[in-house]
Parts: C-alpha cells; structure tokens; sequence
C-alpha cells in the first residue's frame, strides 16, 4: 500500500498503541495528525517521527465533548483532508460496581465513548463528500463480554460496537470502511492511569498486561488489519483471544471461567 499520499488523524498518540502507530505509519511516509490530552508527550512522539515536518500534533482533550467539532476542521486544515481516521484515546478501570460512583462512570462514557463518536462526526462529512475514507476505533476484547472491575469501561467499549456496527452498515456505499480493533492484553500504562471508583489513578500494572504483546507488536497487527480491511479483529496472543469465540460457543462455560478467573 503507498502511503506518501495518505493523511492520517491518530487520537490517543502519546504513549502505548497511539504511539506504536504514529512511528510505523511516519516510517511508511504517510502525512499525520497526532493528538491527545498530553501536549509535551505529544511533541516528543513528533519529534521521534521520520520526516516530523509531514507530522501535525494537535491537542484534543475527549472529555471537553464540545470542542471537538472545531478540532476536527482544525484537523482538516493540517493536510486537506483526512483518509484514515484512527480513534485510539481511552481510559481503563479497576473498580467495583458498588465502590464506582456515577460521576466515574460517566467519565469514562465521555472519554471512551462520546469522544470517538464526536471525533468521528467531526471528520465523517468530509469522507461523505470525497467518497473514500476509513474509520478505525480501538475497542477492546472486553467490548465482546463483560469483566470484573471493569463495568464502565466494558459498557463504554460495548456502545462502541453498537455504533460503530451501524456506521459501517451505513456508510459503505460511499466507500468508507468502518474497522473495530480489539486488543486483549497489551504492555502499556493503561492500567497504571485506569480510574477507581472514586476516579482517581489506580496506579499499578495489571499482572496480564505486563506479559501481553508489545506497543510495537499491537501496531503492526493493527495496521495490518486495516490494510487487510477487516470490519473487526481480536489482536493478542495470550487466552483471551479466545473467550470471544468460548462465549459464543457456550455461554455458561464462559460465565464459570470468568468466575474463576484472577482479574486486576
């Protein structure tokens, strides 16, 4: 695939996947828009870029729901036009459900949620109108199934198969491919920034995600699949990958394991 002509926005490109995927997609030549709520970190990420002057970071903050429709004219403007729209920003949880409070829960709705389908918004007029684009949302292999200690964040990645599901039964006909990533367990600091109940920082590495895939390795696996244009892909090597396909098989079986299963 030649991506010199190719315009990229990237939500959540600081640190982890977001990161891993400005880097790949710069070594490739592509032209980038790279955004979220950490503008020192993001400028770092830039700088590491190859040929950094094809490199646009532009802050977005996904809880401050009504400034995003501006950013994504302001993210129009850096190249023209936007071809692969990547809504990869998010936060995790480590809570309860009687320990979460509703403000919480609807923080990360807006973060998880609200903002990708704003930022969606924001660009898809301008796909409509060019009669191409790709839209791609990181989920996550709990938006398949629901998981201890992590009711919001789960429910917030279910919306977004609902939506982004729709989406693409929507939008096909303009050749606009919707694509869901679903990563299991990933070496990143999602955990570490994840929120409590209360919605302060949990603060420590998860046990499965300090044995799970590299950013770099993810990053591949995700371009990979957009390249391959799948609707949706489970990315990892660890068992769940599999619970996805154990659920579906037999219900009550699953609902055992997880159960039984050790979660942090």
């Amino acid at each position: 695939m030649n991506y010199e002509d190719m315009v990229i926005w990237i939500t959540g490109a600081s640190s982890g996947i977001g990161e891993a995927l400005a880097l790949q997609y710069a070594k490739k030549g592509a032209s980038l828009i790279i955004s979220s709520n950490e503008p020192e970190q993001l400028e770092r990420v830039r700088e590491s870029c190859p040929a950094k002057e094809k490199v646009a970071a532009l802050f977005l903050d996904l809880l401050d729901l009504d400034s995003i429709p501006a950013k994504g004219q302001e993210a129009l403007s850096k190249h023209g036009r936007v071809d692969l729209l990547i809504n990869n920003g998010g936060i995790s949880q480590r809570s309860l459900v009687p320990e979460t409070a509703m403000a919480t829960y609807k923080k990360i709705m807006d973060i998880d949620f609200f903002g990708h389908v704003a930022v969606t918004k924001s660009i898809l007029p301008s796909m409509l109108e060019q009669k191409a684009g790709h839209i791609a949302v990181t989920s996550s292999v709990t938006g398949k199934f629901g998981a201890p200690l992590r009711s919001g964040y789960s429910a917030a990645k279910h919306a977004l198969h609902g939506f982004f599901d729709t989406l693409r039964a929507e939008v096909w006909k303009e050749n606009i491919k919707v694509t869901i990533v679903c990563p299991t367990s990933v070496k990143t600091n999602i955990s570490f920034h994840a929120v409590a109940g209360d919605g302060k920082e949990y603060g420590k590495m998860s046990d499965h995600l300090a044995k799970g895939l590299t950013p770099e390795e993810a990053a591949r696996r995700y371009i990979r699949a957009l390249e391959q244009g799948k609707e949706e892909v489970v990315i990892g090597d660890d068992a769940l990958k599999y619970a996805p396909l154990i659920r579906r098989i037999s219900p009550a079986l699953f609902s055992r394991m997880l159960r039984k299963a050790k979660v942090n």
